[in-house]
This record gives structure tokens, sequence and C-alpha cells, in this order.
């Protein structure tokens, strides 16, 4: 009688063979970390000085400083003064229950990364409205960044990097750079080909139609990009508080491991009201630059 074990069991690798994989792919990660470690260390150097010199800056600078320049950027991007006055009585009463420092901290923090997550992401989004092989091979690479479970990107990064402020970075960076990725390829892909055409017909280089013609008018979709790009970097902070990363998110952990609700959730709240502080001037600027955009074609 034939072996019917495999119809009832599904058929699987032995063990014995598993483990020899496993242990040469952890071996190989071990010896290339061992091998290139410090040179990638020294490599992010550089940035690891501009994070601790911009979280000194944010916490050493008088409160009262730190708000009036908050509510600047702020009216500056949204002209509204509603939202300035949100914006500050958040942060006050953030302050207020003894989370000023955490918030500067979890701040500088989200500013560097959404930074970071710009400069790499929106010149990638080019690249892919330029060309549709580049689309083809970058869109399954951020399908998979974005489904990957959170804590699996700590995983290399720690290996390589240890624990700290720079493995935080790149991990906060990779989870929230997708969307400034797609959201740029699409609005540059959704420009009008009428408005291309006539670019080129009063003799605009192809340089002169990307940032003259198609970045200003897909501003909308990649503000909108930026914008999901700063809530997921936000999402993330207590995620990297497990690895070394001050801020607002490491109060909630400690909150976790000791059962302290109230803690947890003043932090939580507090991580709330920036990221709605956040949402709201990027859709309030996004929204202006729209306008603005309408009344020139109007025009």
């Amino acid at each position: 009688m034939a072996d019917s074990s495999w119809l009832e069991r599904f058929p699987q690798m032995s063990r014995a063979d598993l483990t020899v994989i496993r242990k040469a792919l952890d071996g190989a990660y071990r010896d290339f970390s061992r091998e290139y470690g410090e040179a990638i260390e020294s490599f992010f150097d550089p940035l690891l000085q501009f994070l601790v010199w911009f979280e000194k800056l944010l916490i050493t600078t008088p409160w009262w400083l730190v708000l009036i320049v908050c509510a600047g950027l702020v009216y500056l991007a949204s002209r509204s003064w509603k939202l300035v006055i949100g914006s500050v009585v958040s942060l006050l009463l953030v302050g207020y229950f003894g989370m000023w420092e955490d918030m500067m901290r979890t701040m500088s923090i989200i500013t560097v990364c959404t930074m970071l997550a710009i400069a790499l992401g929106i010149p990638i989004g080019i690249i892919m409205a330029r060309s549709n092989r580049a689309q083809a091979i970058i869109t399954p690479m951020l399908d998979v960044m974005q489904t990957l479970p959170a804590f699996v990107y700590l995983i290399p990064v720690v290996m390589l990097l240890g624990i700290g402020k720079i493995p935080g970075v790149i991990a906060v960076v990779i989870y929230g750079i997708p969307p400034v990725i797609r959201l740029t390829n699409l609005g540059i892909r959704l420009v009008d080909k009428e408005v291309l055409e006539a670019a080129t017909a009063y003799g605009a280089s192809a340089w002169q139609r990307l940032f003259g013609v198609q970045m200003p008018l897909a501003m909308p979709t990649i503000m909108a990009g930026i914008n999901q790009t700063i809530m997921m970097a936000l999402s993330m902070v207590v995620i990297a508080s497990m690895i070394g990363v001050k801020g607002l998110g490491q109060p909630v952990l400690k909150s976790i491991t000791n059962q302290y609700f109230t803690l947890g959730l003043l932090n939580g709240l507090a991580i709330v009201a920036l990221a709605i502080i956040f949402d709201r001037v990027s859709q309030a600027y996004a929204k202006r630059t729209q306008a603005h955009l309408q009344g020139l074609k109007h025009d």
C-alpha cells in the first residue's frame, strides 16, 4: 500500500535542512556586520551628530521661544489663526503634564526622519515616474516595506548598528518612506499630457518640464504623501523606543511593562496631539498650494 501520509500532513522541509539554512543565513549576516559594521556606523556619524545637536537645541531653548517658532511655522503653512491657537494650546497642555522634554525629543526624531524620507523619497518617486521599468522594480520593494511587520525592521538594524538613535532613525525611515515615494510617482504621472506638450512647444527642456510644470502641479499629491509619512513615523515612535530612542514612546513602553495606565494614556494622548498638529498643518499647506495652482490656471 502506498504511503498516503502526505495527504494528511503538509509536506515540509526537514528540521535538519531548515537548521542548516538558518545557520548559514545568520552566520553570513553576522560576518557582514562584523566586517562592515564599523564602516557603516562611521558613515552615519554626521547624522547622529546632527540629531544630537538638534535634540539639545529643542530641549535647551526656552519653552516660550519654541512655542513662538512653532506658532510662526504653523501660521506660515496654514494661514489659519484657529490652527495656530489649537497647536499652541495642545503643546502647552502636553508641557503642563510634564512631558515637554520627551515631546521635544520626539519632535526632533520625527523632524529628522521626515526630512530624510523627503530627501530620499521624492527623487525615487521622480525616477519611478520617468521610467516604467524602475516602477516595476521599486513597487514590489515598497509593498514589502509596507507589509513587513515593524518589529522585523529592528532585527537586522540592531544586529548591524546596536542600540541607539541611528538604528531607530533607519527603522522609522524605512517604515515611513513608501507613501512619499508612491504619491510622488502618482502625482507626476497624473499631470495632464496636454500641459506637458504645451511646455515642450514653448521650448522647455526635460528638467524645465519636471521642475517648472510637473512638480508644482503634483505638489498637492506629494504633500499628501509627506503627510502620510509623518503619520507613519509617529506610529513607529513607541516601537523605536524599544531600541533606545528616547521620547514619548519610552514612557508608553514603560507603562506596558509595569501596567501604569495613566502614564501610558497621557503619553499616548501627547503622541496623538503631535500627530493631529502635523496632520492639520500639512493638509492646510496642501490645500493652499492646490488653491494657488487653480488660481494660476484660471488666470
